[in-house]
This record gives structure tokens, sequence and C-alpha cells, in this order.
């Protein structure tokens, strides 16, 4: 497979996005009883309306449907953006101390008021794509003030980067975790990619001094203190001084990264950064497909220094793969990287999509075998990965085509 057999994945990866993710969230996701949306639904499209919501499901449907809205112009996800914002706004938002909660019961009052670090970044993300979407100020104003709120309660200001969770109150808490099977450590990785994430997203709108200077040190922090530029992989868990608390391994983590670091750089605008960065971002691509993909293109979900140690494959880690190996193709031109990303996706089309009833699996085993259990819709399982793997592998292989075009009028 070379550059220009392309336009049948290209094919096969819009009506995916169209005609699949994009409807099932409006269609069997929105909440028409209750407001809102459904917290959890299965496999098999029972819903459970007891659950509790998390303020971070709405965030990625709503930075999913504004993405959407600004590249496919299709009025039904504006409509989708500006239901997901009302029930941001009237459901998550702290009106007291600012900021977003991290979630609700089933009926409607705060159920956990912390103010978890990586939810407010979500929501900077979110707020800032549908400002850019909508063209409405609030959004942007409610964006600017959590970037003031997170500056000024969990910055690190003696050993850089930023601290996991808080109160409601932004006052300091003892058990910091992200979820139940994270390390309760003072720094996550995930937590810092996610801020970066936000923080470029923002400053694509939002053109602060102090904003561009902080997402500049942010990625300072991830490549001097959060990449192991020996091993090729991101550290996951750190003390407050930064020395790391686990040696465990995230494939789909590492390539995320990969394309969100050369993101930034793009962002920030920096000739020296970028030319920096890009090497750093081909090296974690080269690893990550050395030894976090199986034979069959798909991604493991976690390993160690030995080698995998969770051979199962969740449906994000995939769509990470999906656009961090595209990226890594366009910027190192080397074929082994689109072969893989083109691989992934075959492996989506084959193991996750579910043809049946709709949207994708949670995950399937090493043998493929469909993880029944999961949840199709969850606290965690959404359409911000999937919906952004459609949107960002679409843009880059646009620009491979016209790129191969140009080369091929040149010869």
């Amino acid at each position: 497979m070379n550059a220009s057999g392309t336009s049948e994945y290209r094919r096969r990866i819009e009506a995916d996005l169209r005609g699949n993710i994009l409807p099932f969230w409006i269609e069997r996701v929105v909440d028409r009883e209750s407001g809102g949306f459904l917290g959890s639904l299965t496999n098999d499209l029972v819903a459970d309306r007891s659950v509790e919501r998390g303020a971070l499901l709405t965030s990625r449907i709503l930075w999913t449907y504004s993405a959407a809205y600004s590249q496919l112009r299709d009025p039904a996800h504006l409509a989708m953006a500006e239901y997901a914002y009302d029930d941001l706004m009237t459901r998550f938002h702290d009106p007291e101390h600012g900021g977003f909660w991290w979630s609700i019961d089933a009926s409607g009052s705060v159920r956990s008021d912390r103010k978890q670090v990586y939810g407010q970044a979500f929501a900077i993300y979110a707020l800032a794509e549908y400002h850019a979407a909508a063209g409405r100020r609030e959004p942007l104003d409610c964006a600017a003030a959590v970037f003031g709120l997170m500056e000024a309660h969990a910055r690190d200001l003696r050993n850089g980067g930023y601290l996991e969770a808080f109160g409601r109150g932004w006052e300091p808490i003892s058990d910091v975790r992200l979820s139940a099977v994270d390390l309760n450590a003072p720094k996550s990785q995930n937590t810092h990619l996610h801020i970066m994430e936000a923080y470029a997203n923002l400053l694509r709108v939002w053109p602060d001094p102090i904003l561009r200077r902080t997402l500049a040190e942010l990625v300072e922090v991830m490549l001097a203190r959060i990449l192991d530029p020996a091993t090729g992989h991101l550290g996951l868990f750190f003390s407050e001084d930064w020395k790391p608390q686990s040696e465990a391994i995230s494939y789909g983590h590492d390539i995320e990264a990969a394309w969100l670091l050369a993101r930034s750089a793009d962002v920030l605008g920096d000739p020296a950064l970028i030319a920096r960065i890009g090497p750093l971002a081909t090296m974690i691509a080269e690893r990550t497909l050395a030894e976090g993909v199986d034979v069959d293109g798909g991604v493991f979900n976690a390993g160690a220094p030995g080698g995998p140690t969770d051979t199962n494959k969740e449906w994000w880690p995939q769509t990470e793969a999906v656009v961090g190996f595209l990226d890594a193709y366009r910027r190192s031109g080397r074929d082994r990287f689109l072969r893989a990303a083109l691989r992934a996706w075959d492996f989506i089309e084959m193991r996750l999509v579910d043809r049946e009833r709709g949207e994708w699996f949670r995950g399937v085993t090493k043998e493929g075998r469909v993880l029944e259990r999961e949840l199709k819709v969850s606290f965690w399982k959404c359409p911000y990965h999937n919906g952004r793997c459609g949107l960002e592998a679409l843009a880059r292989l646009d620009e491979i085509s016209n790129l191969n075009n140009q080369i091929n009028h040149k010869i």
C-alpha cells in the first residue's frame, strides 16, 4: 500500500463517521425523557437510567459534534453540540467556585463535586471547539475562566506540571485517582497529555500571551519529565517531584502523545520546537509499532518493559493508532507507518464496528472475541476517540492525497 491507494480507505472511514458514529449518539444516547444523555447503554442497547453521569461524557460529546460541524457542516451536528453545551452548563458547572463537577446522579443532583483536573481540561477542550463552531462568546469566556482556575489552583509552581484533583472549593484532597484502575499519584501522564491538548485547542481561538507561554512550558514538561527518550515510551504516574511511580506502558497513550505533541508545536508556531518534536514523535511511533501492535494490526491495551501485559484491544488505542501512524507517515514518509495506520483501520472494521446495532464495541480479546460485558455507552465510552479518528484521518488522507498528486504532476 502506498499513498496512491488510500482513496478507498478514506471512503470507508467517512462512511463510518457520517453513517454510523455521529448518527448513533443523536438517535440512541440523547435522553429524551430526563434531558441530557444516557449514562449507560449495553451492546444490546439496554439503558440503565440509575447510573451516575459524568461531565466528561458531556464534554466529549460537545467536542465531537462541534468539531464535526466545523469540518462536515451538517446542521444536525451543530444542534447536538448546542444540546450538549446546555447540558454541561446547566447540570455540571459550579456557579460558586467555578469549574465543573465530576458527576451527577440519576436525579440530576451533584454526586461527586470534586474538581478533577482531567475533567476541567476536557471542558476547556470542548468549550473552545464549540466557540469555534458556533461563534458564541460565552463558551470561550468560560474556557478562559477555567484556564485561570487551573493555573491558580492546579499548577505546581515548585516542580512544574499540574496536580491531579481537588475538592469542591479547589482545596487539596487525599484521593486524587482519576479512576479505580489508576494509582493514587499526585501527577499523571494522562492528565498532562489532555491539559496540553486542551490548551492547544484554546490557543487556536484565544491567542492569549499567558496561555501561549503556559502551553510552551507544558510541552517542555512533557518532553523533559514524562517522555523517556531512552525507551520511546511515556511514564504514567509520578510523585510531585517527578519520580516515576510505575513501569507500566500504555501503547495507546504513547501514540496519541506523539501526534498531540506535534499538534501543540504546530499551534505554538515555533519552528525550533517543531523541528525538535518531529524526530521524537517519530521515535514514539516506531516504538509503538515495534512493541504494541499485534500481527492483526490491533493495538494492545498495555505493556511493561518485558512486553504486553494486557492483550485486550479496546476501541480507543486503535483510533489513536490510525491517527498517530498517519501523522508519522506524513512527517517521515516511511511507508510502514501508512501500512500500520490502514491495517489498524482494517482491524477496527473487522472487530470493533457493530454492524447490527451501531457504533463500536468497547473492545475485544486478543483472539477477537467481543468483551460483551463492557458497555457501548458509559462514563468513559464516548464518541470522542472514534469521532476524532474519523475527522483527523479524513484530513490527513486528503493531505497525503494532495501531496501525492503534486508529486505525480511534477513527474
